[in-house]
């Protein structure tokens, strides 16, 4: 097999080998593809040979030697060491390793990966398949031209942004877990209008569309969502009756806070158990 080659070593990223391409890495690989700007050359190294886009490399075997120009984990964190054990030929100065595993930290991934030239964490979301993913990212040692080629690289994806690494776990729970949370809220929306005697299709639709509709909008405006709901909200009305039901106790913010609480927690735990196997 061909090796991919640079002989001119400098801080971007036009060859990218992805290993592991499940429903993340995937959305990802959708989204770079969708967009309208040049990008680089994508090699997938995945036993289960998925169905990848068009121009995208599969390779069913890990190249002997060869560079790129960053390595792409797409792996469930506890496949860590195994994996890294098998790229850690292909990881050298000239690499950045960007991984998108949940709960894993930079120096674990420089203790797996240490001759690697860069790591570079991200946070994305399954809106990355349509541009719209938020993007958490830490690095460590990219300098930089790396830390600008980084959010070359990912700004098609979404809305990159520099976060403190003691937030991923946060992050991992509110950005990259959230969009589950929303499509149950979705849900639950729907099924409540069944229930209360709404056609069940047409309860889901409703649900759905109001909800893309307020996000939408949520998303255009100057405005808090606080104001908004204000605005649409008449004194004695039927919203001001609906979001009395929604506010007693402060019973949905406290939800959320057990669900994020949750997600954030399991991050960690993902993340311990990483830093543990060698």
């Amino acid at each position: 097999m061909a090796a991919w080659v640079r002989h001119t070593p400098r801080m971007a990223f036009e060859t990218i080998l992805i290993v592991g391409c499940g429903n993340m890495a995937g959305a990802m690989l959708r989204g770079w593809r969708n967009a309208d700007a040049k990008l680089p050359r994508f090699a997938v190294f995945d036993p289960a040979k998925p169905e990848l886009p068009s121009g995208v490399v599969w390779l069913p075997e890990l190249p002997e030697q060869g560079r790129f120009d960053a390595i792409l984990l797409g792996i469930k964190p506890q496949l860590l060491a195994d994996v890294t054990r098998q790229i850690a030929h292909l990881a050298g100065p000239e690499t950045v390793v960007i991984s998108i595993l949940a709960g894993v930290e930079l120096a674990t991934l420089e203790g797996h990966l240490p001759d690697a030239g860069g790591y570079l964490r991200v946070m994305p979301n399954l809106a990355a398949a349509l541009g719209k993913s938020p993007l958490a990212l830490a690095e460590h040692r990219l300098g930089a031209q790396g830390r600008r080629a980084a959010i070359d690289l990912l700004e098609p994806l979404g809305t990159p942004e520099w976060i403190g690494e003691e937030h991923f776990d946060l992050i991992t729970a509110l950005a990259g877990s959230g969009p589950a949370f929303v499509y149950r809220f979705i849900e639950a929306f729907g099924a409540a209008a069944a229930d209360l005697g709404l056609p069940a299709d047409t309860a889901g639709r409703l649900a759905l569309a109001t909800v893309e509709g307020a996000a939408a909008l949520a998303a255009a405006s100057q405005e808090s969502p606080a104001e908004l709901a204000r605005r649409v909200t008449s004194p004695g009305g039927t919203t001001h009756a609906g979001l009395e039901a929604l506010d007693e106790g402060d019973a949905l913010r406290i939800l959320l806070e057990k669900t994020l609480r949750a997600a954030r927690d399991r991050s960690a735990e993902l993340g311990a158990a990483a830093r543990g196997k060698g």
